[in-house]
């Protein structure tokens, strides 16, 4: 690939000056990676992506599947393999775009919405993100209050001080916190995993017990947990070598989540089966039936897990409001926005500190609404642009910098996929779609038809896409200091 915005001397400079150090600020903002500063191979992303999910969050999903939803465990454990290798897959494909191109996810989603029309999933991702924020920091606060007795507002303080310094001081140092995370986190989860699956009652009894409604529901919220890092795939792996096995790229973050969201769900569900109060005190429900040495271990790592999940989506929160547009005068913009971004969404935090667990799931539910026709959006564009040559990739860069391109059949695909899905299909408590309001054991199929209609529409609108004649118009290569 010939261009990664390697031809401004001042941008080079900061990027090279940053290079692979951990103590250091990354500078710039969504500026495509230059080939000169790239590093790290397929296999880190492993790590990179199983931290982030070993926290309660992820144990949550699967008490959910028993508790809230009705399933048996056997029940749950199918539908969690299920909908965490569905939305695995989707992430490690997009996840492979990061090395090819050098981009954000985000930015990379200019091309198929366009560089005003990509607004609307830059926004939602930003309100995820710091949704997404205020949960881990919330389950970090209260895990650090039950093992220290702490003041709550004292352990938020602690939990969101290090993950906005983290993402403050940006990638390098997100993946060696991650790195170093993996085996502590993953030794005591595992440990944990062990023991409630040994100790844990009516594991055996596989009569049926959940309806339809309950195995949809437990779908689309284990696919909205795995599917819901796609919209920042690519933001972790954009400083890989461009010629990496992108095949690799695709099975280690693939694995990165799905593996830790498999056994923690699963973990969940089993906890759920013999915990007393596993909705009104989950992590309670949880650690209570460990020994407590182990207990002490998880709730600690419960804390650094949902500091490491944290720091990410400050990160990637703080890119989203970039790619929205605003102008931060800076060379270190993105790192001034994680700042900010941090700020906000601690106050969420502060707020969200008595939510209940219902509000969780409707959280959960709420990102797969806009990421499932986000993303037959974006698989789709990437399969009408297989098989380009790198001028072609090339060209695709430029066209994520220019504010000219238009591409409406995106944003069109993506709205009304977003809109008829919700109000024929959802199911929570925020509000409840045409179609269960009549027929309640229907569970909630708004993810499945939201991606299906996106998919669709988007595929008549946007079948030029594959020979788009605008490829061989674009304009040259923007300065690469551009003010996002």
């Amino acid at each position: 690939m010939s261009f990664h915005r390697e031809d401004s001397p001042g941008y080079r400079s900061r990027e090279s000056l940053y290079g692979s150090r951990i103590a250091a600020v990354e500078p710039g903002g969504v500026d495509a990676i230059p080939l000169s500063v790239r590093h790290g191979r397929p296999t880190q992303m492993f790590r990179t992506w199983i931290s982030p999910n070993l926290q309660f969050a992820t144990v949550f999903v699967g008490v959910l599947a028993v508790a809230a939803f009705g399933l048996s465990f056997w029940q749950a454990t199918a539908v969690i393999l299920l909908g965490n290798a569905t939305g695995a897959a989707m992430h490690g494909v997009l996840a492979a775009q990061g090395p090819r191109f050098g981009l954000t996810q985000m930015v990379l989603g200019r091309v198929p919405f366009g560089y005003r029309g990509n607004v609307l999933p830059a926004g939602l991702n930003s309100l995820t993100s710091v949704g997404w924020f205020a949960v881990g920091s919330i389950s970090a606060a209260l895990a650090l209050n039950t093992l220290t007795r702490l003041p709550k507002p004292g352990c938020l303080l602690i939990a969101v001080v290090v993950q906005v310094a983290v993402a403050f001081l940006g990638h390098n140092l997100i993946q060696a916190f991650e790195r170093y995370a993996f085996p502590v986190l993953a030794s005591v989860f595992t440990i944990a995993t062990v023991v409630i699956l040994s100790r844990a009652t009516h594991l055996s009894d596989t009569s049926p017990r959940g309806a339809t409604g309950g195995f949809l529901l437990t779908f689309a919220t284990c696919w909205s947990y795995t599917a819901g890092w796609s919209p920042t795939a690519s933001d972790y792996t954009r400083y890989l070598p461009v010629n990496v096995d992108h095949r690799k790229v695709v099975l280690w973050c693939g694995l990165g989540v799905f593996v830790p969201c498999s056994l923690l769900e699963i973990a969940g569900a089993a906890s759920a089966c013999a915990g007393s109060d596993a909705l009104g005190d989950p992590t309670g429900s949880f650690t209570d039936q460990l020994p407590a040495p182990v207990a002490a271990a998880t709730l600690l790592a419960i804390a650094v897990g949902a500091i490491a999940g944290g720091a990410m989506n400050v990160y990637s929160g703080a890119i989203s409001v970039l790619t929205l547009g605003i102008r931060w005068g800076s060379g270190y913009r993105r790192a001034l926005s994680a700042l900010v971004f941090g700020i906000t969404g601690s106050a969420l935090a502060y707020v969200g500190l008595t939510a209940e667990s219902e509000r969780y799931q409707a959280f959960l539910l709420l990102i797969a609404y806009w990421v499932a026709p986000w993303l037959g959006v974006v698989l789709l564009d990437l399969y009408l642009r297989r098989g380009q040559s790198d001028s072609a990739d090339s060209r695709v860069v430029r066209l994520a910098f220019d504010p000219g391109h238009r591409n409406w059949a995106g944003s069109i695909s993506m709205g009304i996929g977003l809109v008829l899905s919700v109000w024929l299909f959802s199911n929570q408590e925020l509000y409840v779609g045409l179609v269960p309001q009549r027929v309640p054991a229907v569970g909630d199929l708004t993810p499945e038809v939201g991606f299906t209609i996106a998919t669709a529409i988007y595929a008549l609108l946007g079948q030029r896409i594959a020979g788009d004649p605008s490829l061989a118009k674009m304009p040259q290569a923007p300065g690469t200091d551009h003010p996002n």
